[in-house]
């Protein structure tokens, strides 16, 4: 038999565990930019940034669920859940969740990538009450009907089918597969006329039980905000819809390593009768963990990612072979890809295609001169800055923060280990990711003769 003092003490530590847990990760001046969390019993986050000189607050809580979480007859289920959230819960019909917003002048709306989903709502400063009530209870509380499951699979289809009237958007889709295969991280975040057709409301009610637990949330904001508000309100949302059940739940850990991608030389081709070849030579990249991804950053800056940048000056200014030419990143729990697009004549892809490589070969082989490193640190630093000026990116840095690394960074934080990259960094950065042989993805009219003819762009 238990003794009257163990059961004290059982009940002592289960309430200690029970007790929300605050913290202030980054102090700012005068309370300008404060970062702070508190973890609710349930493993609910929650963390704010404070910016007392707008007028605004954006409101947005982020699943630890994306496409690479589903299974081949799941394909789509992510982005699928995140439509019929808006189409009502016990307490509001689709009307009243989007009238509730429209009546204060409030934006809405939702993404779904590969490893994260999320939902939020840019509110003044004096409606961020009702954007909390409203966002929590359809996270909370979505019904799923079925008859609503029948009507999104129409607009859902339509979504896929306008991607695929987008040859610029799809090639990109392309490009995963072409990397990664017939795997999660390879298939399209939207799924597929088969197995979106094939989703039933059972099978997505399961997932969404399965995925929206409150450990696997991280609820952030940012703005004219008070911690201990925010706080209060979305613990009353979340406790009037039953969802914080045990108070010594604990939240997930950020994604870990799974495994390491190696492809190389792959070549994929869709025809379609368009006006541009729109195409993507690529290679892997780095995870977004690696502490090699802020040189990775700055190579890429140089590369592809502005008007002065190796690229668009080669392609575009001295050639005039393509209108849109750029290089970029992305970085997964485990793995990343370093990619090239181009849009161009289908008469002159082979053109590009050979410019690209060239560049990417001869920036591996023998780096960048300081000159171009030195101003690509500069534009990535300024274009960091002028990318958090709204209070929607703020809560996306930290929200997006908090679900995949489990800690902050300060913007003064992050221009520092953009300026302490070297040119060596850059160079050993380049050696690594642009030396391994590329693939290629390609959608256009091509004929066969030019078609046979991509593989030597990957050789």
């Amino acid at each position: 038999m238990t003794s009257r003092s163990a059961k004290a003490t059982a009940r002592s530590s289960s309430e200690a565990r029970a007790v929300a847990r605050t913290q202030t990760l980054i102090k700012g001046e005068n309370g300008i930019g404060t970062v702070r969390r508190t973890t609710l019993p349930g493993g609910l986050r929650i963390v704010t940034e404070t910016l007392p000189s707008v007028r605004s607050a954006t409101f947005g809580i982020w699943a630890h669920v994306g496409s690479r979480d589903e299974t081949p007859a799941l394909n789509g289920a992510t982005h699928y859940l995140e439509h019929l959230l808006f189409k009502g819960t016990s307490r509001r019909s689709a009307l009243d969740i989007s009238a509730a917003l429209d009546a204060v002048g409030g934006e809405m709306n939702a993404f779904t990538a590969k490893e994260y989903t999320c939902y939020y709502a840019r509110v003044l400063d004096t409606d961020l009450p009702l954007a909390i009530d409203v966002v929590c209870d359809m996270l909370t509380g979505s019904v799923i009907r079925e008859e609503d499951v029948d009507v999104e699979r129409g607009a859902i289809l339509e979504e896929i089918a306008m991607t695929e009237d987008d040859p610029g958007d799809c090639v990109h889709d392309l490009f995963a597969h072409t990397m990664f295969g017939d795997n999660p991280l390879g298939r399209p975040v939207l799924g597929t006329v088969d197995t979106v057709n094939a989703l039933t409301a059972d099978r997505i009610r399961r997932f969404y039980k399965k995925h929206y637990d409150p450990t696997h949330l991280v609820v952030a904001c940012a703005g004219n905000v008070d911690h201990s508000k925010v706080v209060r309100q979305v613990r009353t949302a979340f406790e009037k819809a039953g969802a914080l059940k045990d108070p010594g739940a604990v939240p997930v850990a950020p994604r870990g390593g799974l495994r390491t991608l190696r492809t190389a030389g792959r070549v994929e081709h869709v025809g379609r009768r368009t006006e541009q070849a729109h195409v993507v030579l690529g290679m892997p990249g780095l995870a977004r963990t690696d502490e090699r991804r802020w040189a990775l950053g700055v190579l890429n800056t140089a590369l592809g990612g502005g008007m002065s940048s190796r690229l668009f000056q080669e392609v575009r200014e001295k050639r005039g072979l393509a209108y849109s030419v750029y290089s970029y990143t992305s970085g997964f729990a485990d793995c990343g890809l370093f990619g090239v697009y181009a849009g161009c004549r289908p008469s002159q892809v082979h053109d590009v295609l050979k410019i690209c490589r060239d560049e990417l070969d001869h920036v591996a082989e023998h780096g960048l001169p300081d000159e171009e490193i030195e101003r690509a640190i500069g534009q990535l630093r300024g274009s960091t800055v002028l990318g958090l000026e709204d209070t929607g990116a703020l809560m996306n840095r930290i929200g997006k923060s908090e679900l995949c690394w489990g800690e902050q960074m300060s913007v003064d934080d992050m221009l520092a280990r953009i300026a302490s990259v070297t040119p060596d960094d850059v160079r050993a950065v380049a050696r690594d990711v642009l030396g391994r042989r590329p693939s290629l993805s390609v959608i256009g009219p091509l004929k066969d003769k030019q078609a046979s003819r991509l593989h030597d762009a990957v050789a």
